[in-house]
């Protein structure tokens, strides 16, 4: 674009080539606009530059020197921050077009801002980049303003006065995008929460890095901006897995999953909709100007908190709704990672089957449940067990959550037609000795996955059924042979995860449960004659009032025998499958609940929440 403008500029006569060299050279050497250092050379001057663009551009030229003094409420239209970081200013509204004086008339990013921000049309008319940004120090000051509204209604101001003549006096207009008269969302407790120290940046892994300063020191940044990053830090700071932000008619809120829990914990101003989607898109790298098809993309943080540095992925999923677009993003924080198995909650004698089945040399091993229930983490657990330097482990992964040294990871790729398939395929021509893969979706991945077992490897995967022995026919639903099945298939493991009580604060329930109830929720009549000593969760300052801290898996293991499979030969149900289980010992998701509520580890409401008989 610089070059562009030189070659304009001697083309037009208005400066010659060896000028222009020496004007590159300049801006090599100290930065800058080129337009700015021609005038400042004496080239040619300020109003000969502003004509020139005016009739390359097509739009009108203003000479803000002798422009009329504008409308106070026309300056309050643009907060201070963005016009200083746009270089933009406002100069009048007629019905709902607003005009703006810019250097650059061709920024649409800067125009969307403003458009985003004000709602009104633009009309730009090209200005000098010296006299807009003296124009811009006259109304707004010096440094950027923004003002955001706590809790208690006060508000908190940096930077710049208000416009000369506004009138405005207190907190003002508010610079980020909330009226006055709307309820605001608790800011200062979220900027209490940043630490003094605490940034972070936006990383494209080893390469160029993005600055971006947290909340307490980006003054500089556009309210919006502000918004996304405290959002992200402090989701990070409550140990949230998700983030939510959902428009609707006629409101606008985030949502954080913690624990398995979705909590609120604002509302930002429905005007910030498309600004903030923006912003998220930015930063996973997505097309901003698609809004009517779901989009998926990463965003990668290198965060410095009390003087430790650590990275945390983003996995953003945006979805078009009736109102807007849904954004979720998926927190995948290597440090929660949990990889020894005796941690997860494994019962003893489920985990000693569970550990015989994935050291065999081939066969099939199956983890099920819903999205979110921990079947990644039951399978990274796994493999990183079995992660010696003699063995060659291939995983295909849709996507690649967390990144392990000594294994072969494959990101799926639909859209070039890398599916689970394709890489299966391949798979079988790298000599691998164990393969996972992220999930059987269909006919084909299973036929592959199925016969990859049978031929001396062992098959890692994962479904979505509702229990252990459910995986059997959905396996045969897909089209597998039941012959293949009853052969290949290992170990079924369903999970489904609940929330911990909170050592620090969980209290004894005094209340008592009568023992027909407590047999209804899957306790055996001993252990109610033996007496069950029950917790509650309380809240304290450790687990943030709450009264949970942290989640345990529940675990339904299915290891095959010989009556297994001979029943899955003779087309036995699910049902028929699971008796014969519990006899052989399979401790089921309700069981382990119970299991779990007897060790004081967690509640009778969440098993019932998560599990059924």
């Amino acid at each position: 674009m610089v070059s562009k403008l030189g070659e304009m500029l001697v083309k037009a006569q208005l400066i010659t080539e060896a000028q222009l060299e020496e004007v590159i050279k300049i801006q090599r050497r100290e930065g800058g606009k080129l337009g700015s250092i021609v005038v400042r050379a004496g080239y040619c001057s300020d109003q000969d530059i502003v004509s020139f663009l005016g009739m390359q551009y097509g739009v009108p030229a203003a000479d803000l020197e002798q422009w009329p003094p504008i409308d106070p409420a026309v300056i309050a239209l643009i907060p201070a921050d963005l016009a200083q970081r746009h270089k933009v200013l406002p100069l009048q509204r007629t019905g709902n077009v607003l005009t703006l004086a810019m250097s650059d008339p061709t920024d649409i990013f800067a125009m969307d801002d403003v458009r985003f921000h004000t709602g009104y049309n633009v009309d730009p008319v090209v200005s000098s980049e010296m006299g807009l940004a003296r124009a811009v120090e006259r109304y707004y000051g010096g440094s950027s303003q923004v003002v955001l509204r706590a809790s208690d209604g006060t508000s908190t101001r940096s930077g710049a006065m208000p416009p000369p003549g506004s009138g405005t006096s207190g907190a003002g207009p508010v610079a980020s995008g909330f009226e006055e008269d709307e309820e605001q969302f608790d800011l200062t407790e979220l900027e209490q929460q940043l630490d003094a120290d605490a940034e972070y940046e936006a990383t494209e892994d080893d390469e160029e890095s993005i600055n971006v300063n947290a909340l307490k020191r980006g003054s500089e940044d556009a309210p919006v901006v502000k918004l996304v990053n405290m959002v992200l830090i402090d989701a990070i700071k409550k140990g949230a897995s998700d983030i939510h932000i959902e428009p609707y008619e006629k409101s606008y809120r985030i949502r954080f999953r913690i624990d398995g829990i979705l909590q609120e914990v604002m509302r930002p101003n429905l005007k910030l909709r498309d600004p903030l989607t923006s912003r998220v898109k930015i930063l996973a790298k997505l097309n901003i100007a698609e809004k009517r098809l779901p989009q998926d993309g990463r965003i990668k943080l290198r965060v410095n908190m009390n003087g430790r540095q650590k990275v945390i992925d983003y996995r953003v999923s945006i979805l078009p709704t009736l109102f807007g677009e849904k954004i979720v993003l998926r927190l995948l924080d290597s440090d929660k990672l949990m990889l020894d198995l005796t941690r997860l909650g494994f019962e003893p004698e489920s985990l000693v089957r569970w550990d015989r089945q994935i050291s065999r040399p081939y066969g099939m091993v199956l983890v099920t449940g819903p999205t979110g229930s921990g079947k990644t983490n039951t399978l990274y657990s796994s493999i990183a067990k079995l992660n010696t330097v003699d063995t060659n482990i291939l995983t295909a992964e849709d996507p690649v959550e967390f990144n392990f040294p000594g294994i072969n990871q494959v990101q799926m790729k639909e859209q070039i037609g890398l599916n689970f398939a394709a890489a299966l395929r391949s798979f079988l021509r790298q000599d691998p000795n164990i393969i996972l893969v992220g999930e059987i979706r269909d006919f084909e991945t299973a036929e592959i996955a199925i016969k990859a077992s049978l031929t001396g490897h062992l098959v890692l995967s994962t479904l979505h059924t509702n229990d252990a022995p459910s995986t059997i026919n959905r396996l045969m639903n897909m089209g597998v042979e039941p012959f293949l099945v009853a052969t290949s298939v290992n170990i079924i493991c369903a999970q489904r995860l609940v929330r911990r009580l909170c050592t620090n604060c969980r209290a004894v329930d005094t209340h008592q449960q009568p023992p027909e109830a407590l047999m209804k929720v899957g306790f055996t009549e001993e252990e109610i004659q033996r007496g069950i000593t029950f917790y509650r969760p309380v809240g304290c300052e450790a687990c943030n009032k709450r009264g949970y801290k942290g989640r345990v898996g529940l675990y339904e293991v299915l290891e095959m025998s010989e009556p297994l499979r001979d029943m899955i030969l003779t087309g036995a149900s699910a049902l028929e499958l699971r008796d014969q289980g519990i006899k052989e010992g399979m401790i089921t998701l309700r069981r382990s609940g119970c299991r779990k509520v007897l060790d004081g580890v967690t509640t009778i409401e969440e098993i019932i929440r998560e599990t059924v008989l």
